[in-house]
């Protein structure tokens, strides 16, 4: 039947899908994350860093040259934008919870690009490692990273991260085109509570020391830009992880399958109480130049063995 469906034969989902998300229908549940406020619902008590995450939107990838791009399958894709602020972060989420224990497989077709500069806004013919020359683009380097990221608490309280990184750039704008994780935890609001003052509102907020990343693997990873931000091609991306275990299986992007098996995902010390079965996954864009950064999804699919 999944083979007959051209909206699902695209994918390879395992035996039972939780969830698929056609964004040419909608959102479909994905929406701005924003971090913990106060009984009285004061949002000035949110952590600093996560005020201004922006929310999703629906877009038909518009570009000043040619008009209307549109999504690869329909008009309409979900698209997550930084704002023009170098470290500023947009995340978006999708919260669901599990039935049982078991393999978890995300998947999706997605883009990224670098907001297009017209002649009143550009940053020059140069940016970090590129030079313009007619076939590359200053805008690449101006891309930073996005994030694909569960959120997941067992029956047990315990809670803990699966998280997976594309660095485009280094925080200098030097290409580095790696997958990257964190050895390290999320901080909470709890932690971060009387400790407003010296936080930064374009902190990374998976993980705020940039020595806390590992690359994933030793060779870099090429996406297709294709040469300027305006043109837009889909990528594919598969991600599996097993919530009995704790533990990553193995991120497909492309032709290209990396075995994350031995990927540390450290949990958090204290147990959580009214997070029990926790399910959330969550996509982010990270700029590290103050140019607007996006990231595109087409649709996406949330698969398991249970």
């Amino acid at each position: 039947m999944i083979a007959a469906d051209p909206k699902l034969s695209k994918f390879n989902p395992l035996p039972r899908i939780l969830a698929f998300d056609e964004f040419n229908t909608g959102t479909h549940g994905w929406c701005e994350l924003i971090g913990n406020h106060d009984g009285h619902g004061n949002l000035d008590t949110v952590d600093v860093h996560m005020r201004d995450f922006r929310p999703p939107q629906l877009s038909s990838c518009d570009f000043f040259d040619i008009g209307t791009h549109a999504a690869m399958s329909g008009n309409y894709a979900l698209k997550v934008a930084t704002r023009p602020v170098t470290g500023h972060t947009a995340v978006a989420i999708r919260r669901l919870t599990m039935a049982r224990r078991g393999v978890v497989q995300f998947e999706t077709y997605f883009t990224y690009k670098s907001e297009a500069a017209t002649a009143e806004s550009s940053l020059g013919n140069s940016f970090g490692d590129i030079e313009w020359d007619g076939n590359l683009h200053p805008s690449e380097a101006q891309f930073g990273a996005f994030t694909v990221a569960t959120d997941l608490c067992d029956g047990e309280g315990i809670r803990y991260h699966c998280v997976a990184r594309y660095q485009n750039t280094d925080l200098d704008h030097n290409f580095t085109r790696r997958w990257m994780y964190p050895v390290v935890p999320e901080p909470t609001p709890r932690e971060n509570l009387h400790n407003q003052e010296n936080l930064s509102p374009t902190e990374d907020f998976t993980a705020p020391d940039p020595e806390d990343w590992r690359p994933l693997d030793e060779e870099p990873q090429f996406l297709c830009y294709n040469e300027v931000p305006t043109k837009v091609n889909w990528h594919y991306l598969r991600w599996q992880f097993d919530t009995r275990t704790r533990t990553n299986i193995e991120l497909q992007v492309n032709d290209r399958i990396m075995d994350m098996r031995q990927v540390p995902v450290p949990a958090y010390p204290d147990k959580y109480d009214g997070l029990e079965n926790l399910l959330n996954f969550y996509v982010s864009v990270r700029t590290h130049s103050p140019v607007r950064n996006f990231l595109f999804l087409d649709s996406a699919l949330i698969s398991v063995d249970w």
